[in-house]
């Protein structure tokens, strides 16, 4: 055991010189790999982060959401659905939820506007996040005009602004009174946007959610689990968007890789059988092209992971944040929580290491079989 520790050692020393004679060659190879590993680890890393966040969230929204539709869109829920949908057996609460999107013209952001409860929001006075404030300059204590959309001046007082960490959520939000939503929006009373349905048993969500379409056709109860099943999707989905930008220099390193892994020059060639003269064996050759591959693709692969995830839980991945997170005006800014998916590690290393090392040792095998004489005059 000890002998066969030495024997690899030993290769390794030898290795590392013969990779330092050919710096240069080496060098762009490690750049490139580098590089490659750097984009998708920075990809799996910010997906991964932004799906916990997401389900993060999601934990603490209602059991269910009940919308209603007309002509197939999306349109105000009466009140009263709210008081027979909360005598159906099993449901602990029901909410009607006031909200809507606001247009900005001065800056041409969008913002989302909720009502707040009764005995939160105060009429006159609004909570906004922190990119609001931002964008218009505002502290608390200053005044917010908004025009309504019977084009009425609605002058709110800045009560509190959100703190950063809920930018994610509430970068571009403003709490009113349901009094002034009412007003801002011209919105018919007796009326919400939709309703927010808690239920005792989370198994009873879709006995309950069948039981509302029935006495309310024109109702669509969506659950948290489609919620959540749809955000994950959307983050999937635009990572393989992100992916299939970088396919191309994914393919470009490939056959980078396998030209330079493949194709031994005359050096190498000559290299090997000055090996085989004096007396290295097949084995011991295919050992050393085998610590070459290692050394170069592992050492790649975890440069580019460390980068990677600094690039995106330090530097909240500047690369990708505004494909992923979407884009917008108001943009939140936020710092992810670190997440490593380490299945999702194993097969990027799988993909990018595995192969390279193996097609190092391949030309280097038919190499080693040959005449020693030969392979110096070739």
């Amino acid at each position: 055991m000890k002998r066969a520790v030495e024997r690899h050692l030993n290769i390794l020393e030898f290795t590392l010189a013969s990779l330092l004679r050919r710096r240069g060659k080496n060098l762009s190879l490690l750049l490139i790999y580098l590089l490659v590993i750097f984009m998708l680890a920075s990809l799996v890393f910010f997906v991964s982060a932004l799906k916990r966040e997401a389900a993060i969230i999601l934990n603490d929204a209602p059991d269910m959401v009940v919308q209603r539709l007309m002509a197939g869109r999306q349109d105000l829920v009466p009140d009263g659905y709210a008081a027979e949908i909360a005598r159906i057996r099993g449901v602990t609460a029901v909410r009607p939820r006031l909200w809507g999107y606001y247009y900005d013209a001065l800056n041409g952001a969008n913002y989302t506007i909720m009502a707040g409860d009764d005995a939160a929001a105060q009429p006159g006075q609004a909570s906004i996040g922190a990119r609001v404030a931002q964008a218009r300059n505002l502290e608390v204590g200053d005044l917010l005009p908004l025009i309504s959309y019977d084009k009425a001046p609605v002058m709110l007082e800045i009560g509190s602004i959100f703190p950063n960490e809920s930018d994610l959520v509430a970068a571009d939000l403003i709490v009113v009174s349901p009094a002034d939503f009412l007003q801002l929006f011209n919105f018919p009373a007796g009326q919400a946007t939709d309703l927010a349905v808690m239920v005792r048993n989370p198994k009873e969500l879709p006995t309950v959610a069948a039981k509302i379409v029935s006495q309310f056709p024109d109702s669509r109860p969506v659950l948290k689990s489609e919620i959540q099943r749809t955000y994950q999707s959307i983050f999937d989905w635009r990572g393989g968007m992100t992916l299939m930008v970088l396919a191309a220099a994914l393919l470009s390193f490939i056959i980078f890789a396998w030209d330079k892994a493949t194709g031994l020059s005359a050096e190498e060639r000559k290299e090997i059988g000055i090996l085989k003269s004096i007396g290295w064996e097949t084995s011991d050759v295919l050992l050393l092209k085998f610590w070459e591959g290692i050394v170069i693709s592992l050492t790649a692969f975890l440069l580019g992971v460390v980068l990677a995830y600094g690039h995106v839980f330090f530097l909240s991945a500047p690369l990708f944040a505004q494909a992923l997170k979407g884009w917008s005006v108001i943009y939140p800014r936020f710092q992810l929580v670190p997440v490593v998916d380490a299945y999702q590690l194993a097969v990027l290393f799988f993909l990018t290491v595995v192969p390279y090392t193996i097609a190092t040792v391949i030309p280097c095998w038919r190499a080693a079989t040959i005449d020693p004489d030969a392979a110096m005059r070739y």
